[in-house]
């Protein structure tokens, strides 16, 4: 699993890198020339790349490839220019390399190729670059698109939650907190997804409805006693009811109503895409 994303913070496919990264919470960084120039101009400070003592750009991508477990190139077509010399230097370091060329793999194939190679190569550090915006308009778009769903897919694949972890044994500073008070389903899907890890939200997001039922013993569980209270709020109860179209509704089978329609608004926000 990729530990920390790091890149040259070029417009075009090195931001894109950066910013899949600030949007899903990996750590990232990375060298910059001096001055940290782009060709767009300075680079902002929300990018935390450090700064080489030279203006060279050429240096600066050594570099990146060196403090790298491996790089990662995405392209449409041949690779020239910035991206052909990062090659040159993964060869030269013998670090590992895979080269995207969007042009000859279909871009959901490229997320499943990417995550493998990850995976095999156990990349903890992770490089990556390809043209500038100038070069080819569509890159920064592209590899936004791919990495969130190689991100996606990865969290998918092994079907795994941390609901173990988080929801059958909250942190002991939960139990000695105010009662979590939630009077509608809409309220309690709100206050769960403000909870639950973005992976947990990734892969719920991607079950089929039949793969939810053993969540209501454990995500089930959590809601019983944190929003349900044990019986105490009638209110949820009856918003579950009145959904659901049942009035006779156990707790157990009230709390499957809200991990349902937990689980209808992450396919809206969360579902893995498929891009083209």
């Amino acid at each position: 699993m990729v530990k920390k994303i790091i890149s040259g913070g070029q417009i075009g496919a090195d931001q894109a890198a950066l910013d899949v990264a600030i949007k899903l919470g990996i750590p990232h960084g990375g060298w910059i020339q001096k001055g940290r120039k782009t060709q767009s101009g300075t680079l902002p400070d929300k990018y935390k790349l450090k700064e080489m003592p030279t203006a060279s750009y050429i240096k600066r991508i050594e570099q990146n490839v060196i403090d790298s477990d491996g790089t990662l190139i995405i392209s449409y077509g041949i690779l020239t220019g910035g991206s052909d010399h990062s090659r040159k230097m993964v060869l030269k370091h013998k670090r590992q390399l895979l080269h995207i060329d969007l042009s000859q793999i279909a871009a959901l194939q490229a997320a499943k190729l990417i995550n493998s190679w990850i995976s095999l190569y156990h990349i903890k550090i992770l490089n990556i670059t390809g043209p500038r915006t100038s070069e080819d308009p569509k890159i920064y778009k592209a590899v936004m698109d791919i990495l969130e769903s190689a991100y996606y897919l990865s969290q998918v694949e092994d079907r795994i939650l941390t609901l173990d972890s988080f929801y059958q044994t909250p942190p002991k500073d939960r139990s000695s907190s105010p009662p979590i008070h939630t009077k509608t389903v809409d309220d309690a899907v709100e206050l769960l997804i403000t909870e639950m890890p973005l992976k947990d939200r990734a892969t719920m997001a991607n079950f089929t409805k039949d793969e939810l039922a053993p969540l209501n013993m454990t995500l089930g569980i959590y809601i019983r006693n944190h929003l349900f209270q044990k019986g105490a709020n009638s209110e949820l109860l009856a918003s579950c009811s009145h959904v659901s179209e049942n009035e006779h509704l156990s707790e157990s089978d009230a709390a499957f109503v809200i991990i349902e329609k937990l689980w209808e608004k992450l396919r809206v926000t969360h579902r893995l895409r498929i891009v083209k």
